[in-house]
This record gives C-alpha cells, sequence and structure tokens, in this order.
C-alpha cells in the first residue's frame, strides 16, 4: 500500500513539475494543482496509512486510533489550493482576454508592440 502511495506522490509531483515548464498558462495552473494534490496525498499519508481506525481515542483508551491533524491540514489545504486555483484562473482569463493569447513571454529581447514608435 505504501509503494502506490509513494509512487503516486511521485507521479503527481513530476507532472506537476512537467506541466509548470509549459510556456502556456493553463498548463501552468494545472501544474499547479497537481502539485497541490501531491501534497494531500503526502500530508495524509504522513498520518500512518491505518484501516478502520478512529481519528479519536475511545472510551476503553486502549491507544489505537490514528492522527487526525494530518486529515485536518488536508482539509485545509483542498480549501486553499481551490481559491487560489480559481484566482489564478481568473487571471489567466484576463490575460488571455487582454493579450488574445495564453503563451507565457519569457524572452527579455522580445519588442512588445507597445514600446515601438509609431509613424
Amino acid at each position: 500500500m505504501e509503494i502506490i502511495v509513494a509512487s503516486t506522490v511521485g507521479v503527481l509531483t513530476a507532472g506537476g513539475v512537467y506541466l509548470l515548464l509549459r510556456l502556456r498558462t493553463f498548463a501552468v495552473i494545472l501544474g499547479l494543482a497537481l502539485l497541490s494534490y501531491a501534497v494531500n496525498v503526502f500530508l495524509f499519508a504522513s498520518g500512518r496509512l491505518a484501516i478502520d481506525m478512529s481519528p479519536i481515542l475511545n472510551k476503553y483508551g486502549d491507544g489505537v486510533y490514528t492522527d487526525p491533524l494530518p486529515q485536518a491540514l488536508v482539509l485545509t489545504a483542498i480549501v486553499i489550493s481551490f481559491g487560489m486555483t480559481a484566482v489564478l484562473v481568473m487571471i489567466g482569463l484576463g490575460a488571455y482576454l487582454e493579450a488574445g493569447s495564453d503563451e507565457i513571454n519569457i524572452d527579455p529581447n522580445a519588442e512588445d508592440d507597445a514600446t515601438e514608435p509609431q509613424a
């Protein structure tokens, strides 16, 4: 079970980094989403993968329970990543509507149309 979770985290991280390095806005947003999913799975797995264990102490006090902190961290991270993704989509959509393309221009030598003198 642990090898499957570790492989999933690795594949999600690799896919996220690959998409982050693309020169399109939508791919960068998807890459950030994949990285946030990888972090969520990693945080959830850090609380030990246990089956049929309650997240709180029972009244008998036998000490068999799972740690509720990773579960709370994952729930908080899901909400934050959803809000971050929504903001990034709106910023990307605004940039696409203004520029007419979703390409990311990282060439410092490229001349903009606004800097050319108009005759």
